[in-house]
């Protein structure tokens, strides 16, 4: 495409796009991509492009920073992330997008694969039907508005409280599964409605349950810190805030429509349209936006429990045989306040990440006492037929991407092409015979989530750990999956 010209490598992984590229450019776009990454995208769309608009955003700093999974999305791309001053900057909802808090829990496990697979399909059985999936998906747990208010304020301590799952969990879950920043009363009725009963429930699209085992180990002493091992059994869980997320981000959009043109802002993308940080619309699109990721935290708290569940259920065995245990939680799509170095000072500064993951390095005072010393667990999801990653965070991070890296492999095909190439075809009975057992609500969903309607994960880990944005832990392959 067009824009690919414009590019100057730094080196063999970062690519800029320099401010000249268009006038309303505030910083530099960095990208970080190898030469087939930067080859492999939908066709038709532009993320470099949106990269630019990034860039133009009120008190944005440092530079629009761009992962080797970027894809096309609404405003920022999918694989965006970017920065802006607290005091003088804006908030954008297409920098966080409708999923809020769409992200990955990884539990690990005391089973070895060969003790398990006789008894895959049960496995696999017994999940799909403890774990609600599917679009429309009602969950177990039926709330009223008080009920909701009150699981928006708390986030998974509220889930912890009820049941699902421990306190040690809290402590293995970014932000403790909470944001403090949020207000019920910034939540519409409609977004309320759509979350009464859809709590604890996966949904569809590229959310997902995953059986997987540990492939290959890299580094052994964070696999160790971590408590990772050869074979190993492990389950991941890839959900976000459901409807109720997407109607917030619905909301806050037509909200900030009608008081925008107040503002005096120009922006060259009216899909980030935006807010003063400080401003009192700014602020409420923040308190509802928190309350869509404490939804999320409590979703993927409750989902894990049922998945344990399953593994019980499935296997006759309890706790002191699986061993199953949240090893940690991290979101995709967010906006946080945090303190980085931005030319040579500390200041805060509100990271936009969209389809990008929280990446901070050994000794940072956010992370779990037991993971201190090694750095933040990244969990990277791959999708069915494709391999995921454990990496941990590093100090080049905080350094050029506040600290933050891909989230997965990036589409390739968008989801009317993924249909279009898989007419004909069985995607589980081709699965099934690479030793992968799916169960789906959709075949649909099948179609639009082959490993074909994706960029080569193994690449995009390349990428990041070459560049030194995370480093490679472990390799995890897929042997049962559930989803919507």
């Amino acid at each position: 495409m067009a824009e690919l010209a414009h590019l100057e490598r730094i080196d063999q992984f970062r690519w800029r796009l320099p401010r000249k590229y268009r006038p309303s450019m505030r910083v530099d776009g960095i990208i970080f991509a190898s030469k087939q990454l930067l080859s492999d995208r939908e066709g038709g769309s532009d993320p470099i492009d949106q990269v630019a608009n990034a860039a133009a955003l009120p008190g944005i700093v440092m530079a629009s920073l761009a992962m080797p999974d970027i894809h096309y999305g609404y405003g920022l791309p999918i694989g965006g992330v970017i920065a802006t001053r607290e005091d003088t900057g804006v908030v954008t909802p297409g920098g966080v997008g409708y999923d809020i808090n769409c992200g990955v829990r990884f539990l690990t496990s005391a089973l070895d694969v060969t003790e398990i697979r006789p008894r895959l399909r049960e496995i696999v059985d017994a999940l799909f039907k403890e774990v609600p999936c599917g679009v429309g998906s009602r969950g177990k747990i039926m709330l009223n508005p008080s009920g909701l208010s009150e699981l928006l304020q708390n986030g998974s301590r509220w889930a912890v409280a009820h049941g699902y799952g421990r306190d040690s969990d809290l402590e293995l879950t970014e932000a403790r599964g909470c944001l403090s920043t949020a207000n019920p009363d910034a939540v519409s009725k409609k977004a309320f409605q759509r979350g009464l009963d859809q709590v604890g429930t996966l949904g569809a699209g590229n959310h997902f349950v995953e059986v997987q085992y540990v492939d290959e180990v890299y580094d052994e002493a964070a696999a160790s810190a971590f408590g990772l091992f050869k074979d190993q059994v492990t389950i991941m869980v890839h959900s976000g805030s459901r409807g109720f997320g997407h109607q917030v981000c619905t909301d806050s959009l037509a909200m900030l429509a009608k008081a925008f043109p107040k503002f005096g802002i120009d922006i060259p993308d009216r899909q980030l349209i935006c807010a003063p940080a400080g401003s009192k619309e700014g602020k409420e699109y923040v308190e509802a936006m928190s309350c869509a990721a404490n939804y999320a935290w409590v979703n993927r708290q409750c989902l894990g429990f049922w998945a344990i569940e399953a593994f019980e259920k499935a296997l006759g065995i309890g706790p002191a045989q699986h061993g199953l245990a949240l090893l940690y939680d991290v979101a995709h799509n967010i906006l946080k306040r945090e303190k980085h170095d931005v030319d040579g000072k500390t200041l805060p500064v509100l990271v936009h990440r969209k389809g990008a993951t929280r990446a901070f390095p050994p000794g940072h005072n956010e992370l779990p006492l037991q993971y201190r010393s090694a750095g933040q667990p990244v969990i990277i999801p791959g999708d069915m037929g494709t391999a995921s990653y454990v990496l941990v965070g590093t100090e080049t991070a905080m350094q050029e991407t506040f600290g933050s890296t891909c989230h997965g492999a990036g589409r390739l095909l968008s989801r009317h092409q993924a249909i279009k190439k898989a007419k004909g075809r069985q995607i589980d009975t081709e699965l099934e015979k690479e030793g992968i057992i799916v169960r789906s609500a959709s075949r649909k969903t099948l179609a639009e989530e082959m490993p074909a309607a994706y960029k080569d994960i193994d690449e995009v880990i390349r990428v990041v750990h070459e560049a030194g944005i995370s480093k490679k832990v472990a390799r995890l392959r897929p042997i049962g999956v559930i989803k919507g």
